[in-house]
């Protein structure tokens, strides 16, 4: 007897659309990176920071979530390229303040705005969804997205008991 749930379940359905559009997503933004000689976790950051201009590497880790290793080598790539600086935050020595130069500005704005970019193709997905479905789509992941964040504290702190 097979341990797979029917194809016709809400959940099912709506992970296998899941899962397609985050594969196409994630060649997009892999074709994006490598045309500007990016990472995947480099590009990640640059277009995390660039429209905050600066944030520190504590932030941008959370927003993220990958490890601390690929984070550190990422941002010492983006450092390296002169795309990105970055100096020890004021009251704690410890912790890293990244800022985007002028050179990863125009990287970022060139990236945005090149031909069959992420950027671009998400743009003319979106544009092709009226202005209702567009804010109802986005209602719907942000509903979905504060309940799974929700239960995972919950299980969370069920676990911790």
């Amino acid at each position: 007897m097979s341990s797979t749930p029917p194809s016709d379940m809400k959940s099912s359905k709506f992970l296998h659309s899941f899962w397609q559009v985050n594969r196409s997503l994630m060649r997009y933004v892999h074709k994006t990176a490598s045309e500007n000689d990016l990472s995947i976790p480099q590009y990640s950051a640059l277009m995390t920071i660039a429209p905050h201009k600066e944030m520190t590497q504590k932030e941008l880790g959370e927003i993220l979530q990958m490890p601390k290793s690929t984070l550190s080598q990422a941002i010492d790539g983006l450092v390296q390229a002169d795309w990105l600086h970055r100096q020890p935050v004021q009251d704690n020595r410890r912790e890293m303040q990244l800022m985007l130069t002028e050179k990863g500005a125009v990287l970022f704005k060139k990236v945005k705005l090149q031909k069959g970019s992420f950027h671009q193709t998400i743009d003319s997905a979106i544009d092709t969804l009226s202005e209702k479905q567009f804010e109802d789509l986005l209602s719907t992941l942000h509903h979905i997205a504060e309940f799974l964040e929700n239960e995972t504290i919950i299980k969370e702190n069920s676990q911790n008991d």
